[in-house]
């Protein structure tokens, strides 16, 4: 692991426009955090050099419909992990996307953040930790964001980062939001206010410990959440995109929004984590 010192941070704000070529040449930076810390090389990724199947796996289980999770609607090219959504020649099961995971698994205390852009197709474009199913698990959800939402009352998700916890035991859920409004970042921010398709947006989470968790946006404090019950398992890092008839995901997408590949990609530039140096 490579040992870091807390350093000024506005200059994660800038990080996320690097191209390839940059981002080969940077310095990885400390994490907006207090005290001495080292990188997590199995869950670190600049992209740069392919798909590190040493490091993440596609993990293809479906969500409800109208989703269909395959393979090669992700992958890593030119310097960026992406996910595609286009549409699939089925009357159910038409939004085709897929789920990248990593193969390692982390607990608190931690920081961990990436830079990532949204399509600009009505779904969540996803960035969390996951251990379990849907009777027992562990969840933290650092971004659920919906750029282009279809319903005309959710037109703030343009701007909300969605984060939460779940811990679910014998299928007894406790969870709690801890969402956040970019429009409230600090004035001088210049990611304040802008849509999560329109730039690369730097999303973070210091995991502090078995019940406190605080979001980061950009290089500043954003919701935090204190959970009811103890966090007990070690977690997967997941990214994936999905949509739903359901209202609270903003609405279901477009079908024609699926035939842009203009707007039907997420990407995600880098991830880092990080845990203390232990003295």
């Amino acid at each position: 692991m490579k040992q870091l010192t807390t350093l000024a941070c506005a200059a994660l704000i800038t990080l996320s426009a690097c191209t390839p070529k940059q981002k080969e040449n940077t310095e990885i930076p400390a994490p907006p955090v207090e005290g001495n810390w080292e990188l997590v090389e199995e869950l670190s990724d600049e992209f740069n050099n392919g798909f590190d199947d040493s490091k993440w796996s596609k993990s293809l289980w479906n969500y409800g419909e109208p989703v269909y999770m395959v393979a090669e609607n992700s992958g890593v090219s030119d310097g960026k992990l992406w996910i595609k959504a286009t549409l699939r020649n089925d009357s159910v099961r038409w939004f085709q996307t897929s789920r990248i995971m990593s193969k390692e698994k982390i607990s608190y205390p931690l920081y961990m953040e990436c830079s990532m852009i949204a399509n600009n197709v009505s779904s969540f474009n996803t960035f969390w930790l996951n251990n379990g199913d849907s009777y027992n698990r562990d969840e933290i959800d650092m971004c659920e964001s919906n750029a282009k939402p279809s319903l005309d009352s959710m037109a703030h998700y343009a701007h909300t980062l969605n984060s939460q916890y779940f811990i679910v035991r014998d299928s007894i859920t406790v969870r709690k939001h801890g969402n956040f409004d970019n429009n409230l970042l600090s004035e001088n921010n210049p990611m304040r206010g802008k849509r999560w398709s329109e730039q690369y947006h730097t999303v973070g989470i210091h995991w502090i410990d078995e019940r406190n968790i605080q979001f980061y946006l950009n290089g500043e404090k954003a919701g935090s959440v204190v959970t009811e019950k103890d966090f007990t398992k070690k977690l997967h890092v997941i990214w994936d995109v999905w949509t739903s008839y359901d209202w609270w995901t903003g609405g279901i997408a477009a079908k024609e929004d699926l035939q842009n590949g203009s707007i039907n990609t997420m990407y995600v530039d880098w991830v880092r984590t990080y845990k203390p140096v232990v003295e």
